[in-house]
């Protein structure tokens, strides 16, 4: 018996709203809607959801900021629905905390289809994870990078700072950054990260590797507009200009 995924579907436009929440209630999701950033809110405190479809252009607090607020504090996937044409613009939406975003005016089908697609990422995300924690009896094989203070371990998946805190890290991250440490002061392009660290049936466009990157910079960058160890080489790719790099069991 198939669970019923949930769906907050966030637009202040009615005439968007309802026909979306209706035609989504056809393949068997269960559908919420909110009109503006304030009853999102107040429905995220009340219950969990599995995916949010949120309006960019809102009234109020917009669309980032609570893509930005969700990535931080709650997690759930969240795709956006934009008229922005800029690259530069949805750029910065993926790069806030989205999964995934859709140009309006748009087919609902297409919408139907990138939600599949994100919840399927989300369950090999967790799958992955339950597969990580489980435990194994290779002691031998547990490894630990350190980095100008930092520790990574990756058998625990625990990224500690200089001063010894935790810092957590999503799956996505976790791949990414033990690709650039096993790749140290090497430009990678970003479909040679794809390759380095999505799993076989992944649907990632490149863009998300740039979301990805933005999200560690944060974690691992005292000023990430500024990055020292994790740069941009425009046009090619990043790089991990980290020093000291070492790795043992």
């Amino acid at each position: 018996m198939n669970v019923r995924r949930s769906i907050l579907i966030v637009d202040d436009h009615q005439s968007i709203r309802d026909p979306l929440a209706t035609f989504m209630r056809r393949y068997d999701f269960d559908v919420d809607t909110a009109c503006d950033g304030l009853a999102m809110r107040q429905l995220l405190k009340d219950r969990s959801y599995d995916l949010i479809i949120l309006d960019v252009m809102l009234p109020g607090e917009d669309g980032l900021s609570l893509c930005g607020f969700v990535a931080e504090h709650i997690g759930t996937p969240v795709i956006l629905l934009t008229a922005m044409t800029d690259q530069a613009d949805r750029v910065a939406g993926l790069e806030i905390g989205a999964d995934d975003y859709v140009l309006k005016p748009f087919d609902p089908r297409e919408l139907v289809a990138r939600v599949r697609s994100v919840l399927r990422r989300g369950a090999r995300r967790r799958a992955d994870d339950a597969a990580q924690a489980a435990p194994t009896a290779d002691v031998s094989a547990e490894k630990r990078y350190t980095f100008e203070g930092w520790s990574f371990d990756l058998t625990t998946r625990e990224l500690q700072d200089p001063n010894l805190s935790p810092v957590p890290l999503t799956t996505a991250e976790f791949h990414l950054l033990r690709a650039l440490l096993e790749n140290p002061n090497r430009v990678l392009s970003r479909q040679q990260l794809m390759d380095l660290t999505q799993r076989e049936g992944d649907a990632f466009f490149d863009r998300s590797i740039d979301t990805q990157i933005s999200r560690l910079r944060k974690k691992l960058e005292s000023d990430p507009r500024q990055p020292r160890m994790l740069k941009t080489v425009r046009g090619d790719g990043y790089l991990l200009a980290a020093r000291n790099i070492s790795l043992a069991p």
